[in-house]
């Protein structure tokens, strides 16, 4: 089976990764305490068989699988759990995705460096098959939690030994459905079965290749002919076609936990003023957007937060207001633009429709503002390292929902996060949140998210959201069986498979043919690929 992926991945280390691209890999060769339904993206068990949870819902203990090794045939114990969460929340590994740690008694403090000893830190090895958490305060979506990427357990004894070339070993110990075959830069990666994963039996294909791809027209041409069976990057279905593509029963449109939004730089002006960063979001009419461009049933965006999160009404946003965005603009010492310094909008290339939404961007402030915005456009990877180092003024973003919860679009702006990439902190919109996550009263607990959202879009505005995302998948009902739409857009591989007369399981090992050798013409072209 051989699925279109998206950006090549930076990646596969879930301490690590930030991409979407590189956690969907990642989520195959890794297990954690608890994994995704492939129905709902519901959190089940995994690694864990079961779990118990104290009567005030502050300490779980989570029962491991005896039967659970990794793919090299080691015992996967709770030790491994313990080293792997601690791992992310240790200072020197820099995890941007640390804070789905915080929630953990002292974690916050573990990772800050405030506290040293890591044994305070809530996460305890009882015995081999026994792990004891405690959390902070009783967090509703801790089991969602232990599913995702970040919390998936990693095999100490490699990353030891190996150090930051764990991955480019071979085997890598893996403890998820799929172990790493190879990695071909630029040309794929293949996943083989694991033949040890505790729930091997239910492991529906034998070979996947998950290839890299950053055209549109390209990734449909490899569908079109047959050279991959599934394309499941939004990005990767052609704007000027979407309205022919829609209509064809194997393109398949569903409503997900997505936002694609504009980050400001509050560190550089004139982006710190807050009346600059509400005059430009003012400035710009969404609906144009999504009408003209994006064309694929997606939403405009009232607020951050999208539609679909059960019990929470997501608080308005600003809205299409150019005249009041001009008096915001001329406020805060620029009339008409005057005085503005020299603005650059940072935005990738895996994608014609981020260039398609600058370009339209770029006229709008020019029209409504008066101010001449340059376009700046880099590679995958060069541009999410720009984004973390806040060398930006203005940066095209997005953020697909890790749970189904207010909170996963709302905590990674607090001050501490490494996902805010804003250089944004305020003190009132961190207390909101941890008060909201220490509230037992659940319509107490939405008014906080509600309020701190208001701060985040409306007063404070270091981001102006644009529209709600729409999933786009491609692939053909009658040939791909086990692909379920869902609000996370989660699709586990172990549970996809082609229907065909020659399974995946059967294909040679020395089967590896190249996009060349398959279609006729090279997916990317540059230097020769580099296998990790």
């Amino acid at each position: 089976m051989v699925i279109i992926n998206g950006a090549e991945p930076e990646s596969l280390d879930p301490g690590l990764l930030t991409g979407q691209a590189d956690g969907r890999v990642a989520l195959e060769l890794f297990e954690g305490l608890t994994r995704y339904d492939p129905t709902n993206a519901a959190p089940i068990p995994g690694l864990a068989e079961s779990w118990d949870i104290s009567p005030d819902g502050r300490v779980y203990t989570f029962h491991l699988r005896p039967n659970a090794v990794w793919s090299t045939g080691e015992p996967i114990t709770a030790r491994d759990f313990v080293y792997s969460w601690l791992r992310v929340l240790n200072p020197g590994t820099a995890s941007e995705y640390a804070g789905v740690l915080f929630y953990l008694k002292n974690g916050e403090e573990y990772c800050s460096g405030n506290l040293r000893d890591a044994s305070q830190v809530g996460v305890e090895a009882m015995d081999d098959h026994t792990l004891r958490v405690e959390l902070k305060n009783p967090t509703p979506f801790f089991l969602d939690l232990c599913a995702y990427v970040t919390l998936r357990v990693v095999p100490r004894q490699a990353i030891e030994k190996y150090g930051d070339r764990w991955l480019m070993t071979r085997p890598v110990p893996c403890s998820g459905a799929y172990e790493l075959v190879a990695w071909r830069v630029n040309d794929r990666i293949r996943l083989r079965k694991n033949p040890r994963y505790w729930d091997a039996k239910h492991t529906r294909s034998g070979i996947v290749d998950l290839l890299p791809c950053a055209s549109a027209n390209t990734a449909l041409n490899l569908y079109e002919t047959g050279a991959a069976d599934v394309v499941w990057d939004k990005n990767l279905v052609p704007g000027e076609l979407l309205d022919i593509l829609l209509k064809r029963s194997d393109f398949h449109s569903f409503s997900y936990l997505g936002t694609y939004f504009i980050r400001f730089n509050v560190t550089r002006k004139p982006f710190d003023d807050a009346r600059v960063r509400k005059a430009f979001a003012l400035a710009i009419d969404k609906k144009r957007i999504v009408e003209k461009i994006t064309k694929g049933g997606e939403q405009i965006a009232s607020g951050y937060t999208p539609r679909g999160i059960p019990g929470y009404d997501t608080p308005e946003g600003l809205g299409y207001e150019p005249e009041t965005a001009r008096k915001l603009l001329a406020a805060a010492g620029f009339p008409g633009g005057e005085g503005i310094p020299l603005v650059q909008y940072l935005c990738d290339t895996t994608s014609r429709l981020h260039e398609q939404i600058a370009v339209e961007l770029q006229d709008m402030w020019q029209v409504e503002l008066g101010v001449h915005v340059e376009i700046r456009k880099l590679e995958w990877k060069t541009y999410l390292r720009a984004q973390g180092d806040l060398d930006y003024d203005l940066c095209r973003s997005s953020w697909i929902g890790d749970y189904i919860d207010a909170n996963t679009f709302l905590d990674m702006f607090m001050s501490n996060n490494g996902n805010n990439r804003t250089g944004w902190k305020n003190p009132r919109y961190d207390g909101l949140i941890r008060e909201a996550n220490a509230q037992l009263d659940r319509l107490k607990r939405i008014s906080l998210l509600r309020q701190a959202e208001t701060v985040l879009v409306r007063e404070e505005a270091p981001i102006a959201p644009l529209y709600y995302y729409a999933g786009l998948m491609d692939y053909r009902d009658s040939e791909i069986k086990g692909i379920f739409p869902n609000v996370l857009d989660v699709h586990p591989i172990q549970a996809i498979y082609k229907m065909s007369a020659k399974s995946n399981a059967q294909r040679s090992k020395s089967e590896m043919p190249t996009a060349r050798q398959r279609t006729g013409f090279s997916v990317h072209n540059g230097p020769p690929t580099t296998d990790r």
